[in-house]
């Protein structure tokens, strides 16, 4: 008996052993590179049609010749022979618009395995990343440092990958939000520690404050009074104990998901505001939200973020998700082949689950789908005031897929009441804009840099028609459908390799920020 044990033991040990050995060997296994095309110098593209997305009209048949990445003629292009060595693309009967922009997504130290070529797949070639580091490296979020040294090598023609057209902060949401370890003036306890933060991240090269929910009203004050004097705007949630409307009057720039008008125009948006638990509050008001919806109230925050110029980014696919969580349809989707196992069992399970409960029990069954078709009304409404809209999707967040969700969520502000133009607008021209890079990108025009997609239907006749992508030019590199293909299937088999997901289960253990963001 006793050499049974000691064999059991021992043959136990081995496999413990072989199972470490196994792991290790995944962890430090070396992630594939990713080759981008050629880059060209120059590139014709022959017969297409141009879609204007500030007029809405289409120039017909029109030459494009780009030159080291700069669109330098329009339908006066000259004999083939006088580039003799560019790249010629028939573009008869497509059409060509604007590199679609995300304005609200998340990148990890992995996106360039698992986001990046799938954005650039799907025509997306600017994204706004709205998550950040605090004074070190973390292993699971990335901050500007990270994005700043992809964009210079994206510029060298090194990697696949969206532009990051504006650099954010770490999620700022007062002491809770900041782990043990890091320096006192990330809680922003003390007055003076508002200029440290504002300090410490304009030497990180960011543009913005990230703001979150939690944010203590009178340091909200002081970021917002304060951050122009370093060059930087505040962007983010609406913090629950400030008001929109100051908020608004404070300056914010952009205020994220579809939640914002809700929050304020129900009876007891006040007590909102002021409770000690407001998560608890917000669940049982979610009801009265839309019952009671107050649309004077919402019309009036609305005229005020239009004088302000203060832009919306509704990040309908969130909302979307909470209300069909428990609908199977919704969850059997193709693009799952994109995600690591790792994310769909420790964190968008988890997400499935309790939203699911949610929505088929008690009181609250019903409340959610309810709650995310008014938040859609109020996209026709913003919109009818002249409030600028921006299109994002919260990539990282549960079902919500880089690249593919940016058309979905074109789709969903045309059933809201954009016109195709519009959505179309919400990715491109308005986004640039907002970023003050409109003199270089958001439109096809002489000067401005020729980061393109090539559609094989038109997007203004049917906005659906934005992912019928032929081809997408970024940095004088050239992606055709089947170099489209390529980088689909790329990020596909490396989501579902075993060292992949030992990599992603180690970068949210290791994480600190992640395990803040989770106890909370």
């Amino acid at each position: 008996m006793k050499k049974r044990v000691l064999k059991f033991l021992k043959g136990l040990a081995v496999f413990f052993t072989l199972l470490v050995l196994v792991v290790i060997s995944a962890y430090f296994w070396p992630m594939p590179d990713l080759e981008p095309p050629i880059k060209h110098d120059t590139i014709i593209i022959r017969s297409i049609n141009i879609v204007d997305v500030e007029s809405g009209s289409i120039l017909e048949n029109r030459d494009v010749l780009i030159e080291h990445n700069i669109i330098s003629q329009i339908d006066s292009v000259p004999d083939l022979g006088d580039y003799p060595n560019s790249l010629v693309i028939n573009g008869s009967n497509q059409y060509l618009i604007p590199g679609l922009w995300d304005m609200h997504t998340h990148s990890t130290q992995h996106s360039p395995w698992l986001h990046h070529p799938i954005f650039i797949a799907n025509g997306v070639t600017g994204v706004r990343d709205m998550s950040g580091q605090l004074n070190r490296r973390d292993s699971y979020w990335v901050g500007s440092k990270e994005r700043l040294t992809w964009n210079a090598e994206l510029n060298e023609n090194k990697r696949v990958m969206p532009r990051y057209v504006l650099q954010s902060s770490y999620q700022i949401d007062g002491a809770s939000s900041v782990p043990g370890g890091f320096p006192d003036f990330f809680k922003l306890q003390e007055p003076e520690d508002v200029d440290s933060l504002l300090g410490f991240y304009k030497n990180e090269k960011v543009d913005f404050i990230k703001i979150y929910q939690q944010i203590p009203p009178k340091i909200y004050e002081q970021l917002a009074i304060k951050a122009p004097g370093y060059g930087l705007h505040l962007a983010g949630h609406k913090p629950m104990f400030t008001s929109l409307e100051d908020a608004i009057l404070l300056g914010q720039r952009s205020f994220e998901h579809g939640r914002i008008f809700m929050f304020e125009s129900f009876p007891n948006a006040d007590s909102l505001r002021t409770v000690k638990n407001w998560k608890s509050f917000y669940t049982e008001s979610k009801k009265s939200m839309v019952e009671e919806f107050n649309p004077k109230i919402a019309s009036s925050l609305m005229e005020l973020m239009q004088r302000h110029n203060a832009h919306w980014v509704p990040t309908l696919q969130t909302l979307k998700f909470e209300a069909y969580a428990h609908n199977p349809s919704f969850l059997e989707n193709q693009n799952l082949n994109y995600i690591t196992t790792i994310r769909k069992k420790l964190w968008w399970d988890m997400d499935v689950k309790n939203n699911t409960k949610r929505n088929v029990s008690g009181d609250s069954k019903g409340v959610s789908v309810a709650f995310y078709k008014k938040s859609k009304e109020q996209i026709k409404m913003a919109k009818a005031i002249g409030v600028p809209i921006m299109t994002g999707t919260d990539v990282t967040d549960s079902y919500v897929f880089a690249g593919f969700s940016l058309h979905a969520e074109l789709k969903e502000l045309t059933n809201s009441g954009l016109s195709n133009l519009e959505a179309l607008q919400s990715a491109t021209i308005i986004p640039a804009k907002f970023a003050k890079m409109d003199m270089d990108y958001g439109s096809i025009e002489i000067g401005k840099t020729a980061d393109l997609v090539i559609l094989n239907e038109n997007p203004l006749e049917n906005i659906a028609n934005s992912s019928t992508i032929y081809a997408v030019i970024i940095n004088g590199t050239y992606y055709d459908s089947e170099k489209i293909e390529e980088l689909k299937n790329f990020t596909k088999a490396i989501a579902s390799s075993f060292h992949m997901n030992v990599k992603a289960l180690f970068s949210l253990l290791g994480s600190p920020l992640i395990r803040v963001q989770f106890a909370d």
